[in-house]
């Protein structure tokens, strides 16, 4: 696909500021990573705040870019899905988290009782 194209459907329209966006996104997240340091004097309160800004500011940004609206249309398209799930009952929980503990439990004895009677086994030939 070339960088100016445009394609409907399955495919999102490529936009050709797209590179411009990403060397904005990794210079802001470069920005916090270095005012971090460089002010390293102040509190950690306000230098966590500061980050955080500028890192919201570069999601923003990112979310601009053909890969971001990706990701937002990925995230609304999952939220829809799960809305679509039919959850377990709670008894139906309870029940299934019950075998399973059982299952466990059974299992655990079992390896304890086979390495208890090999342990006893080999004792008795190394004796």
């Amino acid at each position: 696909m070339k960088p100016n194209s445009v394609k409907h459907g399955a495919e999102v329209q490529q936009s050709r500021h797209d590179g411009l966006k990403w060397v904005a996104v990794v210079a802001l997240l470069a920005v916090a990573v270095v005012a971090n340091t460089w002010f390293a004097d102040i509190g950690l309160l306000y230098r966590v705040l500061g980050v955080v800004v500028i890192c919201a500011a570069a999601a923003a940004v990112a979310l601009t870019t053909t890969k971001g609206r990706s990701l937002l249309t990925l995230a609304r398209e999952s939220r829809k899905e799960i809305q679509r799930v039919v959850w377990p009952t709670r008894a139906e929980t309870v029940q299934t988290t019950a075998i399973v503990l059982v299952a466990v439990l059974v299992v655990s004895l079992l390896l304890w009782l086979i390495d208890t009677l090999l342990g006893w086994a080999m004792s008795g030939v190394i004796g």
